[in-house]
């Protein structure tokens, strides 16, 4: 059937031809408002619990040991490795639309459960319902970069995946400012820590119903199912342009264990899988306890209450002056700058901002206040401006359709592992050797991830899909990829 459509419409432009060379529109931006609501909610959710953790104590809660605030700041970012590895990998096997959505749904149970079903002193009830919501929040890492990939246009590729990762800034500027209105507002902290749980499930609410309509890609129809009718039909529907292709001779015919043991492939996974795991443990071991390590600038003097408003307030100038232009320059400019070089560039700051604060120790001071904070946002800055937004956007285009949402998932995955590491072992390297010693090791960290992008990582800037993904290439061989190994 698709085969004959495809020879009745041969005076239609090419089906992936008109994916990839069409101009910007309305559906280019609502796709990415469903799909970039999800990432402020992620953020959002992952970021808010330290401060959580502190208003928990203040509101009356026995007090909390390290393993257990170590456990509470993390188990999200565990589970989070589960749900982008099983997500990523039934993306591929049902389709996209069979699936997109569902991580939402376990999102949003997550959030609402930690608000309002975790009782007072119910610490392991609690990290139980960030188990879950991180389950959610790994399966929208694998969903939302494939879809948004897959209905890109080759220009603007960059922009728009990238649009969708920058709506984690809003989610990292609204947890404190959020944080320091309910504070300020006089409300009791006993309700103040449940509301700012359940804020994370707002945005997620207002587009389930649209990430669940939305129709199967037509890259997936076509190049997996071989449903060439399907596939035209959903590109039209959704943007009113006409195209045909012929089914058989679209589908990718190698296993998907054949793909992923080939060479090329393997070490592409080693390269977005380990540079997000060594530009994770960066970010979220920072972000997470960023209240922690900003009151090392807190004078001695200042505790409780006042404490943690002025430690949240810095936070809020951090991601607000440095990190937040970070992500929208990085996102503009890097279909022209290309990935591998704003990974590059970024990774290069990081290890030469974290070395100067482990350097000089005496900068983590209430005396050094502004030197600190300077330092600090320009490595915020550069984590964004660099692999925070890269290695979101390199896994869909670097891996075929037949193993996109694994890919991006198994990458996500490697990320969440770093984050994992980072958010549970910098509270005992701060403990034993000092939050000068952790700048040391995330210097190191940094300069891992820089060999990782400059020998494993491609340029795919301008490429179309299928030649940044290498599918020309499977499509070309057909048999296998004996040729190429």
């Amino acid at each position: 059937m698709g085969e004959n459509q495809g020879r009745n419409e041969g005076s239609n432009p090419d089906l992936l031809s008109s994916v990839n060379n069409a101009k910007l529109s309305k559906f280019h931006y609502k796709t990415w408002m469903v799909t970039g609501l999800g990432f402020f909610t992620d953020a959002y959710d992952l970021f808010i619990i330290g401060v959580v953790t502190s208003l928990l104590v203040l509101s009356g809660w026995n007090k909390i040991t390290p393993l257990q605030t170590s456990l509470l700041d993390s188990t999200a970012l565990l589970s989070a490795v589960i749900g982008a590895l099983v997500f990523g990998r039934i993306l591929d096997k049902y389709g996209r639309k069979a699936i997109y959505g569902v991580e939402l749904m376990i999102l949003i149970a997550g959030a609402l459960g930690s608000a309002f079903l975790t009782p007072v002193n119910g610490i392991y009830v609690l990290i139980a319902w960030r188990f879950l919501l991180g389950i959610g929040i790994g399966g929208d890492y694998a969903t939302s970069s494939t879809i948004m990939a897959e209905y890109s246009n080759t220009q603007s590729r960059g922009k728009l995946i990238g649009m969708v990762f920058s709506m984690q800034s809003l989610g990292l500027l609204a947890g404190p400012l959020v944080s320091l209105g309910l504070i300020y507002s006089g409300m009791n902290l006993s309700l103040i820590w449940k509301l700012l749980l359940a804020f994370g499930a707002i945005p997620a609410l207002i587009v389930v119903y649209y990430r669940r309509t939305l129709p199967e890609t037509p890259r997936y129809a076509l190049r997996v199912k071989g449903d060439s009718a399907t596939a035209a039909k959903n590109w039209s529907k959704l943007t009113g342009m006409k195209a045909s292709a012929v089914g058989d001779n679209e589908v990718v015919k190698q296993s998907w264990t054949e793909i992923l043991k080939n060479r090329k492939f393997a070490l592409t996974l080693l390269g977005t899988a380990g540079s997000w795991f060594l530009m994770d443990w960066a970010l979220y071991g920072n972000s997470i306890m960023s209240n922690t390590m900003l009151g090392a600038l807190v004078p001695s003097t200042v505790n409780g209450l006042h404490h943690l408003i002025m430690t949240t307030s810095y936070s809020a100038l951090i991601f607000g002056v440095f990190a937040f232009p970070g992500y929208w320059i990085a996102t503009f400019t890097i279909d022209r700058i290309g990935r591998k070089t704003i990974q590059t560039i970024g990774f290069l700051a990081m290890a030469i901002s974290f070395g100067i604060l482990g350097a000089f120790h005496q900068l983590l001071s209430p005396s050094f206040l502004f030197d600190f904070l300077a330092l600090y946002g320009i490595s915020y800055f550069f984590i964004e401006f660099g692999p925070n937004v890269t290695t979101f956007i390199y896994p869909p285009e670097v891996f075929p359709t037949k193993v996109r949402g694994f890919g991006s998932g198994a990458s996500a995955a490697g990320g969440k592992v770093g984050a994992f590491v980072g958010t549970l072992l910098n509270v005992m390297v701060i403990a034993t050797i000092s939050e000068s010693g952790l700048f040391v090791v995330l210097s190191v960290l940094s300069v891992m991830g820089l060999f990782l992008t400059v020998f494993l990582l491609p340029e795919p800037k301008r490429l179309d899909l299928e030649e940044s993904s290498g599918e020309n290439m499977l499509l070309a061989t057909g048999k296998g990829l004996a040729a190429h190994k």
